[in-house]
């Protein structure tokens, strides 16, 4: 039965995304290298900054933004494709959809160019906005100090918060991170929630994949115990797979989205916080929020205040 559970859990998720059902596994980085590989930065020891959330002050000025795009007359946008209600391709018209793509095709229409979405893991945000491959990226990332020597940030759009997801036949029992103390719990290479986890609850062991989509697959095959991830994504995974819980519990870190560009667009990334702007201000961004994130979190949740003067 169990067996049968897991195959129709495993079919519902691959359906649901369009995705194949196999990931990359990702060796474990070792121990002096797990900071650097989560954050994005090439050292060890972790950047300290006032305030990582604060950007550039917002400008409408929309000729000095189009200059700073690689293409001309595109905004290409790195994105997740597997990420249900964040970015996701949904099988009714093969469309990538979700509440990052309703922000990126947001800043291409009031630049006016093409809107030109690739699909990327979260280990090719960085270095993809570093090679001029990507004008931005909108794929749930997290602003730290740390990634800011790297690529340059909008002001936040989102407050997520990182959170576990357990079986459902746990979710009455999980009590916190020391309930998974020698479990395994999965996370996606090159995210913060791996060196996260490893630091509140040092008796975990580590597991990753490609992606949040690998980790339930490993979660369905019994390669894992738990998955940990920002609350939104483990919210999508638990819709997908009714085996699945995210319990009731504490938030284990804040998790603040920033649009990320290339260092050196700061054009760009004031433009983008000027639609920011416009969106908290004229109802979109709750619209936004309300048909995609809502459903699943159920929970009603109010634009977070920009932080500017960097």
């Amino acid at each position: 039965m169990r067996r049968i559970r897991v195959l129709v859990a495993t079919l519902t998720a691959c359906v649901a995304l369009l995705s194949a059902c196999g990931y990359d596994a990702t060796p474990l980085p070792k121990p002096d290298e797990e900071s650097a590989a989560s954050s994005g930065s090439s050292g060890s020891t972790p950047v300290e900054c006032d305030n990582a959330t604060q950007s550039y002050d917002a400008s409408d000025d929309k000729a000095a933004a189009v200059k700073q795009l690689t293409n001309k007359g595109r905004l290409v946008v790195g994105v997740s494709g597997d990420t249900y209600k964040m970015g996701f391709t949904d099988p009714t018209d093969a469309e990538l959809k979700g509440f990052d793509i309703e922000f990126a095709d947001a800043i291409a229409k009031a630049l006016g160019v093409t809107l030109d979405l690739r699909v990327i893991s979260a280990a090719e945000r960085i270095p993809k906005l570093e090679s001029g491959e990507l004008d931005m990226v909108a794929r749930n990332m997290t602003v730290n100090c740390d990634r800011w020597t790297q690529v340059a940030f909008s002001a936040v759009y989102y407050n997520a918060t990182q959170k576990v997801l357990v079986g459902s036949t746990e979710g009455d029992t999980y009590t916190g991170p020391a309930s998974l103390a020698g479990k395994r719990v999965c996370a996606p290479a090159a995210t913060t929630s791996v060196a996260n986890i490893k630091k509140i609850e040092p008796d975990v062991v580590a597991v990753e994949a490609a992606n949040h989509t690998g980790c339930l697959i490993k979660f369905q095959n019994g390669e894992v115990d738990a998955i940990t991830g920002d609350d939104t994504v483990l919210a999508g995974l638990a819709a997908q797979d009714p085996y699945t819980a995210v319990p009731q519990q504490d938030k284990l870190t804040d998790e603040p989205y920033g649009l990320a560009f290339n260092k050196d667009d700061v054009a760009l990334v004031r433009f983008a916080n000027s639609v920011l702007d416009q969106m908290r201000a004229d109802g979109r961004w709750t619209a936004i929020y309300d048909e995609w994130l809502k459903p699943t979190l159920t929970v009603d949740a109010t634009p977070p205040a920009p932080a500017y003067g960097r």
